[in-house]
């Protein structure tokens, strides 16, 4: 038997056509998906980080700065920093993102995951539809929590900002779809690569380091490829002013990295369905 006719096998349901046995529906495999993430630690470390990390550092930093915000001394608005420790929440969502794709071929699991619900788009979509949801949850979350701690020491100085501020609400679900978007993104790169080392540095490379470094490209090719890089792109739709007036606008800029996201995981899905596992 050939590799050919192999891989063709594995992506056969052995339960087709035996009777009285049912066949996994998409429910079925959204729970069994679900189940794992949340059967494992890294999930529920990886949510905690990024709480603490998004949360946690905003509050600091608003605190720590709320004084020299209201000397007037400052260039800064004090809109860039309620969201500020999502800068940092984001590796997190980055880590989570590659290992619930990852951990499973490191440990053999992908095999038993492919044999119970063979359909692998399936597959594909419930990890995306819980991973993304998750994030989404918790980025938002994490967002508010790090607005009303950070603002309440802003508050104190007289340069409180209100829910109602330009930019501002559109930042709390902002931060929640762009660590959904990460994940997502992540994920994909583990489907691709298939080792948590490698995918891991591979996003964390383009986001924070390829992303910068890009706008040291001369000319207005090297503008426009820092401008679609993912991390520039998407992010800027989670801030309720932006870091760098170079960037695309907020929307907009959420939209390519969306289809970014969205290409990448149509390849992802293309090689793991011809891919043994």
């Amino acid at each position: 038997m050939t590799m050919t006719t192999i891989s063709r096998t594995v992506d056969l349901d052995p339960n087709r056509n035996v009777p009285g046995v049912r066949r996994p529906g998409f429910s079925h495999t959204l729970r069994a998906e679900w189940i794992k993430f949340w059967s494992v630690r890294s999930t529920f470390w990886s949510t905690a980080m990024l709480f603490v990390l998004g949360a946690g550092l905003t509050v600091l930093v608003c605190a720590t700065s709320a004084g020299w915000l209201a000397s007037g001394e400052a260039d800064e608005s004090p809109l860039s920093f309620v969201t500020w420790g999502l800068m940092f929440a984001q590796i997190t969502a980055i880590a989570l993102g590659t290992l619930v794709v990852t951990s499973e071929y490191s440990t053999g699991m992908i095999r038993a995951t492919l044999a119970a619900t063979p359909r692998r788009g399936a597959v594909l979509a419930a990890k995306a539809l819980v991973l993304a949801g998750t994030l989404f949850v918790v980025g938002t979350v994490t967002a508010f929590a790090g607005y009303f701690g950070g603002n309440w020491f802003l508050d104190r100085e007289g340069i409180g900002v209100a829910l109602g501020d330009e930019g501002v609400l559109r930042a709390m679900f902002g931060s929640g779809l762009y660590m959904a978007g990460l994940g997502l993104f992540a994920a994909a790169v583990g489907f691709l690569i298939r080792h948590t080392a490698a995918a891991l540095s591979i996003v964390l490379a383009l986001v924070f380091v390829v992303g910068n470094m890009a706008f040291l490209l001369p000319g207005g090719w090297g503008e426009w490829t820092a401008k679609l890089m993912p991390g520039n792109a998407g992010s800027g739709v989670a801030t309720p002013v932006s870091f760098n007036p170079e960037l695309l606008d907020p929307w907009v800029g959420f939209a390519v990295f969306a289809g970014e996201v969205a290409a990448l995981l149509l390849v992802a899905w293309s090689m793991f369905r011809r891919r043994d596992a």
